[in-house]
């Protein structure tokens, strides 16, 4: 998650969904239409998001704004239930003997919202189209695992693809193609449940383009329209095949470039569902919403990571990174600016996923000022002594940030100062530009439930997530022990030693696991929340 979302980067303060799903358009009159119950299976309901910050291709989507969207149009082979089970969805079977070599099979039936059958190469060319360099795909390093996926995405600066398509791909017939990794790895099928695996159609190949601001999916909803940042529309597919059928006529997902007057208008009832609520309303929103108001955990993570490719932090030695994060009092700012709505991280790995583990990081996520200046001061202090925080201040970040500045400052005497870009995406492109002048805010939603996507998809040398630049060749060697287990359990529990390996190189800095405290309108019920935070669309009842 997403993750997840490939991962998938969270926008927002407060974030959740593991059957993927999708939102619309709603508001509208409250009152007697409410009062006499029944539900328009036609009707349409509205989702707060914001700009995403690509085009809407499956393999271009990093972040939470578009990965809802995404997830709505393109259904996966496989999904997840609450317990990390696998569900089957377009695929009939994922079968292995050897976890190298994976045999799919596809159910009958499926189309493309444009009326074209689903097929094995509508999955393979889509991966090898994907993967190939030529085409800057932001999670072209999702498919790295694949036998050839070198060939195609070399990895040397500027060095030409030898092939255009990866030798691990076979299609056997219109229902089945096999996958033939680089290695055994026991939990690859988890990871197929990531949007990035999505087929794609054979018009998408006319004009990539055009087809991201376009998309034909296969997924429960069909797009309608993109008014960039205004809205997104999509209607309910009726030819969809999958298991979660929409229950309503389709979503409109709103744009907003603040949390605040989103809640203003889910109060006034001009949008129909929230992901968040912006920290300054967090005091008042459940007796605002009573029943309507959502708190459950989910399976993320914030953290901030250090630009590890700027001069400040080179070369710098993690007792300095420890000591930022023993000068940070997790327990005050969850209780107070947070309201009790987040709570405080002991390590690397988001809770209610397959080898988290409690208090892995020991003392060195407690608050300890004395300690924090000692562990600083033997690392040989932080260059400049200064650091700043950059935000995006769409997704109600800075009360926070200015309350873990002023403890580290308070703490440590350290000068520390939020940097705020415009909006989410504004943030993430100067991440991926490797413009953070010092340190990032870093929000992460589980792709997939297993301790693998918080460590490898995150903190591997080459992998996609990884925007900080850090590299740890010990770490690169837990990561592959841990990828050629074999099986789940043992590959989940080499994650556990590779997470606790994380806390000597402190490759970020944890801070708490996430919730979702958001809230939905009169005018819609049913609503969810998954795993990943997201409201499961499909699932909402728009009221008549």
């Amino acid at each position: 998650m997403r993750g997840a979302k490939s991962a998938t980067w969270v926008a927002g303060a407060i974030i959740v969904a593991m059957a993927a799903t999708a939102c619309g358009g709603g508001g509208g009159d409250k009152g007697s239409k409410n009062d006499a119950g029944g539900v328009n299976p036609n009707g349409k309901f509205s989702v707060e998001v914001g700009e995403p910050q690509n085009p809407l291709q499956p393999a271009n989507t990093m972040e939470s704004n578009g990965s809802i969207v995404v997830r709505s149009l393109f259904a996966q082979l496989v999904d997840y239930d609450p317990q990390g089970k696998i569900v089957m969805v377009n695929a009939q079977s994922v079968d292995t003997k050897d976890n190298k070599t994976y045999t799919v099979t596809l159910k009958d039936g499926w189309t493309f919202h444009d009326g074209t059958p689903v097929t094995a190469e509508s999955y393979v060319k889509a991966w090898n189209w994907a993967a190939n360099i030529n085409n800057a795909q932001t999670n072209a390093s999702w498919f790295a695992d694949i036998k050839g996926f070198s060939d195609v995405h070399p990895e040397k600066e500027g060095a030409k693809p030898k092939a255009d398509t990866m030798s691990g791909l076979k299609v056997v017939d219109d229902k089945t193609f096999t996958i033939e990794l680089t290695t055994p790895i026991p939990y690859f099928v988890y990871k197929l449940g990531y949007e990035v695996f999505s087929p794609l159609p054979e018009s998408f190949y006319k004009d990539p383009k055009a087809a991201g601001e376009n998309p034909v999916g296969n997924g429960p909803y069909q797009f309608v329209k993109w008014d960039h940042k205004k809205q997104i529309e999509v209607k309910r597919f009726d030819g969809y095949k999958g298991p979660d059928k929409a229950k309503n006529g389709g979503v409109i997902f709103k744009n907003y470039t603040g949390l605040e007057a989103a809640y203003e208008d889910l109060k006034s009832g001009n949008v129909d569902v929230l992901r968040q609520i912006a920290p300054k309303d967090l005091p008042v929103y459940r007796d605002d919403l009573g029943d309507r108001a959502v708190d459950q955990a989910y399976s993320a993570i914030q953290s901030i990571v250090p630009a590890f490719y700027s001069k400040q932090w080179k070369n710098v030695d993690p007792k300095v990174i420890q000591g930022l994060s023993m000068a940070i009092d997790r327990d005050t700012i969850t209780k107070t600016v947070l309201q009790g709505t987040r709570e405080p991280a002991t390590g690397f790995v988001a809770k209610g996923v397959l080898g988290y583990q409690d208090n892995v990081g020991g003392d060195v996520f407690k608050y300890d000022p004395a300690k924090a200046k000692e562990l600083i001061k033997a690392g040989g202090g932080v260059p400049g002594n200064k650091i700043s925080i950059q935000y995006n201040a769409d997704g109600g970040h800075k009360e926070w940030v200015e309350a873990v500045c002023n403890s580290i400052t308070n703490a440590t005497g350290i000068k520390c100062a939020g940097d705020s870009k415009a909006d989410f995406q504004s943030d993430l492109d100067a991440r991926e530009a490797h413009e953070v002048k010092s340190i990032y805010r870093s929000g992460w939603v589980l792709d997939y439930p297993v301790n693998a996507n918080f460590i490898r998809d995150l903190y591997g040398t080459t992998s996609a997530g990884n925007q900080s630049g850090f590299s740890n060749k010990d770490l690169d060697a837990l990561i592959k022990k841990a990828d050629t287990a074999p099986s789940l359990e043992d590959s989940v529990k080499d994650y556990q030693d590779a997470e606790k390996k994380m806390v000597e190189l402190m490759p970020a800095i944890p801070l708490w696991y996430y919730k979702v405290n958001a809230g939905y309108s009169e005018n819609v019920s049913n609503v969810q929340y998954a795993q990943n935070g997201d409201p499961i669309l499909t699932g909402v009842e728009v009221k008549k």
